[in-house]
């Protein structure tokens, strides 16, 4: 599925800038993936359980995650971003 918009949350926003430089790149790179397909298998995009039931995860690396959720129109909001802390 193709992703028509990404919106940032405020939190995500300010996680993403504590990354490095590289690590930011990671970011930029996996986005971009994920905007083409979004279940592409490089990003292992899985629906969360628990407390967390409703919301969407892809990996950026082994380490760590986006968190977003689905809105209308193959629009989706990244929330967080963060490593498997952003589970709790």
């Amino acid at each position: 599925m193709r992703i028509s918009r990404i919106y940032y949350t405020k939190h995500f926003n300010r996680a993403y800038k504590k990354f490095t430089k590289d690590m930011q790149q990671q970011v930029r790179e996996r986005e971009a993936l994920f905007l083409a397909d979004c279940f592409d298998s490089r990003l292992e995009t899985h629906k969360l359980d628990g407390k967390l039931k409703g919301f969407w995860a892809f990996s950026i690396t082994q380490k760590y995650r986006i968190l977003f959720v689905f809105e209308d129109n193959n629009e989706v909001t990244f929330l967080d971003i963060d490593d498997h802390n952003l589970y709790r």
